[in-house]
């Protein structure tokens, strides 16, 4: 890719991603603190987001946005849903018309029931927008370990141009127009994963596990679809490779806060003993509304949004959950685009 790639946010997945792009690209990530920003330019680490890893010694980083986004042909946002329009706020005065701003965060904004995309193009009218999402634990991408993601935009030059920043020897980065289906997998696998970690912290086994993660699959697809998303995007990377890393992995944030749960600790506990966002603590709330508003059950995720506002418990929550009503397994709206005549 020619021009500059500029990562806004230096948590432990934009400054893993930075760092992937950077010997190949010349790449820029800013950093709220210039502390952080510091330790990445000269010590060529991140130690509160990424400790013992050695990032790419070509990363420039910067806690000076004017200065991160002059120039900028790729901007990727790496902040929380809920921080995202305050920085996006912060950046809109420095981007240029056309240049392709994707989201990194999967979660939905309060409120405004939003998804990220949709806040992008709210404050940022001149930009085109998409995201970047797929089963992609920090960590491990920081590492070099093989994985895959895929970038989503309704322009597919734009989702082209962010694909040849990022592809590489260890990061297979795949295309796709599907913006609404990648954004709600994202999100609903967060809130799944933490029911799978509650699961897990109850003590149950790999039974309860897969029962979670395969209804919950059925729950991303029913939202996913019934918001314009494509069948096909939940089999994907997007979908169903990242509810597997996330509901499986002890590196998942949204996975730990939900084995903590599960064990009996206090959620606010929980959040201040860890030093990064668990998104779907944040998003379960406003994505259950959503559902709602657009007449889709989501079960699993409406007992996990319970548990994080307080009024139920992970054990009356299951037992709830075990309680419902018997039914057919698939519903015939998520063959929709599988199945012709």
């Amino acid at each position: 890719m020619e021009g500059k790639l500029v990562v806004i946010g230096a948590g432990s997945w934009g400054t893993a991603l930075a760092s992937l792009a950077a010997p190949h690209v010349d790449t820029v990530i800013w950093a709220r603190s210039r502390t952080v920003a510091d330790e990445i330019s000269v010590e060529h680490t991140n130690s509160r987001y990424l400790p013992d890893v050695a990032l790419s010694r070509t990363l420039v980083a910067t806690a000076e946005i004017e200065h991160a986004l002059l120039g900028a042909a790729v901007v990727l946002i790496a902040v929380p849903s809920h921080g995202t329009r305050a920085v996006l706020e912060m950046a809109a005065p420095h981007i240029a018309a056309g240049t392709p701003v994707f989201s990194l965060s999967k979660g939905i904004e309060d409120g405004s029931m939003r998804r990220m995309s949709e806040v992008i193009e709210e404050v940022i009218p001149h930009a085109v927008t998409g995201v970047l999402t797929g089963p992609n634990l920090a960590r491990e991408i920081a590492l070099g370990q093989p994985a895959a993601c895929v970038v989503a935009s309704h322009d597919g030059e734009a989702a082209a141009r962010v694909q040849s920043a990022l592809h590489s020897s260890t990061l297979r980065v795949y295309t796709s127009s599907d913006v609404v289906g990648s954004e709600l997998a994202g999100a609903t696998k967060n809130i799944i994963a933490i029911a799978s970690g509650i699961a897990d912290g109850l003590g149950f086994g790999e039974n309860t596990r897969a029962a979670i993660m395969t209804r919950g699959l059925a729950e991303m697809g029913r939202l996913g679809i019934a918001c314009g998303g494509h069948t096909l995007t939940f089999g994907g990377l997007a979908g169903v490779g990242d509810l597997i890393a996330t509901c499986t992995s002890e590196k998942s944030r949204n996975r730990t806060v939900g084995f903590a749960l599960g064990q009996g600790r206090d959620l606010i506990e929980i959040i201040d003993s860890m030093h990064m966002v668990a998104e779907g603590v944040k998003s379960a709330g406003p994505l259950v509304r959503l559902a709602r508003d657009v007449g889709v059950e989501m079960p699993i995720s409406e007992q996990v949004a319970a548990i994080v506002a307080g009024t139920t418990t992970p054990r009356r929550a299951l037992l709830e959950l075990m309680e419902r009503p018997a039914r057919v397994e698939w519903d015939e709206a998520l063959y929709r685009g599988l199945v012709t005549d």
